[in-house]
């Protein structure tokens, strides 16, 4: 069993970004937690006194907010400035994938306050009754979302939902020792390229995003349904899984960059973390030919949240454009604010493959909700992995 810590201490995340050589976030990623618990908030202290318009009622916010988010994807200095300006503390917990979120809420974790969620498994949460209604008046800086994300497919009239990030799914590589530049899934899942790089291959440890990649090779759509189509694909996968190295969500990155690996799926700020903060390395980062996953990021309150409003001002801090911006830069992922535009960096937002022109956009396909047919995948995605 885990407690959580104050994101304080993930301050070790960032200065490990800028080459300090701390063995602190060691320890941090030991406590994650693995238990159907609340997460364990230290001693309530007494706010500091709330001099920013950035942080609603003072009366109402209390002294802790729980978070659960993916790892690095948000900038600990924007959770440290929260903390200053607003007296709460923040309790921050890290998740993997969507499925580990949602088996969290299914199995009786209470006490987060705030969780992060993909487009396509939000319809899941809200129809289990997982997730607790936005109160909008609480969350103004929402006028500065992109259209995209107002009145969203997965949440019509935004009624759980705020969009934090989006991206996409593509192939990071090094360019020094891959015989050419990837330009195509083939470069994955063709069993005579996959067997060039054996051993040194890293796909994703997420069932829609290697099962929909495969669909994707095959022609067919990232959320298919057909049986025929999703036995076709598993076997695309059984093909090349002796070359795979790994399946990774986590530290796909990391293998890359020390060398273990030559090329793996991933998401592309996370391969644009490694570009950026290892330029001594010559990772890059390939859009397929075939089209990519697009997804978007969404803040959500658990039905559980024993402090909705500190978690809905939480939101609405995240989304001052200049906030946004902040985590936009540190993580390497477009933000779906569109006026935090004018404080992102000029190398990510002009980077074609952070920021993809609408040429690349019209090819992305967003998972959806895979409703009845969901079973099925999680059958085969765990005779995959079986085998």
């Amino acid at each position: 069993m885990s407690q959580k810590l104050p994101y304080a201490y993930l301050q070790i995340w960032r200065d490990l970004r800028i080459g300090l050589a701390l063995t602190g976030l060691a320890i941090t990623g030991l406590l994650l937690t693995a238990c159907a618990v609340a997460p364990v908030a230290p001693a309530a202290t007494t706010p500091t006194t709330v001099v920013s318009s950035r942080c609603g009622d003072p009366a109402k916010l209390g002294t802790t907010v729980s978070v659960l988010v993916w790892e690095a994807f948000v900038d600990p200095q924007a959770l440290a400035q929260f903390e200053e300006e607003c007296g709460v503390k923040i309790i921050y917990d890290t998740a993997a994938a969507n499925e580990e979120v949602l088996a969290k809420l299914q199995t009786g974790v209470v006490g987060y306050d705030l969780i992060m969620a993909s487009n396509f498994i939000v319809p899941t949460m809200i129809g289990l009754g997982l997730l607790r209604p936005l109160d909008h008046a609480n969350i103004p800086n929402m006028t500065h979302l992109n259209e995209l994300y107002i009145n969203p497919p997965y949440d019509p009239g935004n009624r759980y939902t705020v969009a934090y990030q989006w991206g996409m799914t593509g192939i990071g590589y090094d360019a020094d020792r891959v015989a050419a530049p990837p330009t195509s899934l083939a470069a994955l899942f063709d069993p005579a390229q996959a067997q060039q790089y054996a051993g040194q291959i890293a796909l994703l440890d997420d069932m829609r995003e290697v099962m929909g990649a495969a669909l994707k090779y095959l022609g067919y759509s990232m959320n298919s349904t057909d049986p025929a189509q999703l036995e076709e694909a598993k076997q695309v996968i059984l093909a090349i899984k002796p070359y795979i190295a790994t399946f990774d969500n986590q530290a796909y990155t990391d293998l890359l960059v020390s060398g273990e690996t030559v090329i793996t799926q991933g998401w592309n700020g996370g391969i644009y973390q490694a570009i950026f903060t290892n330029p001594e390395r010559n990772i890059r980062f390939a859009i397929p030919a075939e089209g990519t996953p697009g997804y978007t990021e969404n803040f959500v309150i658990p039905a559980s949240a024993p402090n909705p409003y500190a978690a809905e001002v939480l939101i609405n801090y995240f989304h001052d454009p200049e906030i946004a911006a902040m985590n936009s830069n540190f993580t390497y992922y477009p933000s779906a604010n569109d006026a935090a535009l004018a404080f992102i960096s000029d190398e990510i937002k002009n980077d074609p493959g952070i920021y993809p022109p609408a040429a690349i956009v019209s090819k992305m396909e967003f998972l959806v909700d895979l409703g009845e047919a969901a079973p099925l995948w999680e059958r085969i995605w765990t005779e995959i992995k079986a085998q």
